[in-house]
């Protein structure tokens, strides 16, 4: 018996063949990075891979029944993917697993476009948690949809093609910064400063000819005029590629990593793991800003859900939840030497050491935390040894100095057990994140390991 504990290296612990299982599995990983920046994109890229697998469109309604493989389409922006399962849910409830599909961005304001100074630029209000300097002089994509009148939808994916434009927010140059080095990064950088380069030819002899050469372009490709931006939802992403970083590439860089890194994995393991349990995989929207609105998770869709999953086998909807069990798939920091203030070594993630469970998050005092119980985290300490899965705990930083919130506790509170568990992150709601192969891999192990016991 072991007596002290030690974090293990997954890299350290594998052999070739795990190595390789590792790096193929990242493989894939990337195109679905590439391919899903938003969240309506990621939901497409998932209903694409579930239908290979068998599962049906399910609108609620419809009867279930045992051995059934569905899933629901939330507004095109949420997924609930659902396994009915052989065994009792009374007894033994639902393996959920919860993961976000949306990331940091800059959206664009319904009435976007202007012109000044002979450039026409999009006007943006950020989403999520950014530094905002983060976001200047770096290539962007546009990617979203435009609503028409006639009930018409125009898909909107602009600079990820080589031979596509991209976007581009300027800076002022060193030479003139000394006004902006005195102040503060939050004086420094403005929200509303941060306007999209669009255009620079003038059509026509008007104040606003630049703007009306914009508007042309996209009146002739794709239909629309500007009062159509009043119903649109465009996103802009950093338009770059995830790329395998250092000489061995053991680590992984790309947008949008919180929290596509636990989406992904969530939706292998449920293809990939062979159970007698009633698997529900959950992709979410508005994680970012708190989970609200009917695609995040506090609408009630989730109680819906689970109330026809109950009644499709005869049970009490509160006895199911009560049985239940979840995990909450979501992203933590990883420790940086480089700013080791922030963090308590202890207890912080490390990259290459497997999953990280966060026993709570929250700030402050654990405010806002769901704090997961010491007997379900050690069921779970028993389902990953049984399966060889690499792992640990952490805290999102150093008491007192920050924190942050999951969907986790939107779970808790409808009586189901539920723990965040996520990869741990270098450089979170940066533009171009960074993780550990091993860890992501990690993930997926760890999740099939959930699904199984």
């Amino acid at each position: 018996m072991e007596l002290t504990y030690k974090r293990k290296n997954v890299f350290a612990e594998a052999d070739d063949a795990e190595i390789k299982r590792i790096f193929d599995y990242c493989e894939e990983y990337k195109k679905y990075l590439d391919c899903a920046k938003t969240e309506r994109e990621s939901v497409k890229y998932a209903i694409s891979l579930i239908e290979k697998h068998g599962y049906k469109p399910y609108a609620l309604g419809d009867k279930i029944a045992k051995g059934d493989k569905l899933y629901l389409n939330n507004r095109g922006k949420g997924l609930f993917i659902l396994r009915a399962g052989k065994k009792d849910i009374a007894k033994h409830g639902i393996r959920i697993l919860v993961a976000h599909i949306d990331s940091p961005r800059l959206d664009l304001k319904q009435v976007p476009l202007y012109e000044k100074a002979d450039t026409a630029y999009f006007k943006t209000h950020y989403y999520g948690g950014i530094k905002k300097y983060h976001w200047l002089t770096i290539p962007l994509a546009l990617h979203g949809v435009i609503a028409l009148k006639s009930g018409k939808t125009v898909d909107i994916n602009i600079g990820e093609d080589d031979c596509d434009p991209v976007f581009y927010i300027t800076d002022l140059l060193p030479h003139l910064s000394q006004e902006i080095n005195s102040k503060t990064i939050s004086d420094g950088f403005k929200a509303e400063n941060l306007n999209i380069v669009v255009g620079g030819i003038p059509v026509g002899k008007d104040a606003d000819a630049v703007k009306s050469g914009v508007l042309k372009i996209l009146n002739d490709k794709y239909g629309v005029t500007e009062e159509d931006f009043l119903s649109a939802e465009i996103e802009a992403v950093p338009a770059v590629k995830a790329r395998d970083v250092g000489f061995d590439r053991a680590f992984l860089a790309s947008y949008g990593h919180d929290d596509s890194v636990c989406a992904y994995p969530e939706i292998t393991a449920t293809l990939e793991t062979k159970t007698d349990e009633t698997v529900l995989t959950i992709l979410a929207d508005k994680e970012e800003i708190g989970s609200e609105g009917n695609t995040g998770m506090q609408c009630v869709l989730i109680s819906d859900i689970l109330n026809e999953i109950a009644k499709a086998y005869g049970a009490n909807p509160a006895v199911v939840r009560a049985a239940s069990r979840c995990i909450s798939a979501d992203v933590t920091a990883a420790y940086d030497p480089d700013y080791a203030s922030a963090f308590e070594e202890n207890n912080v993630g490390r990259v290459s050491h497997g999953v990280c469970m966060n026993k709570f998050t929250g700030a402050r005092g654990k405010s806002g935390s769901n704090d997961a119980s010491a007997e379900y985290i050690a069921s779970l300490r028993a389902a990953f040894e049984k399966e060889g899965v690499v792992w640990q705990t952490g805290e999102l930083g150093r008491v007192d100095l920050g924190g942050g919130g999951t969907v986790a506790k939107y779970i808790a509170n409808i009586n189901i057990d539920t723990v965040d568990m996520g990869v741990p992150v270098l450089s979170m709601h940066a533009p171009y994140e960074l993780v550990s192969k091993a860890d992501v891999y990690s993930a997926h192990k760890a999740f099939s390991a959930f699904i199984k016991n």
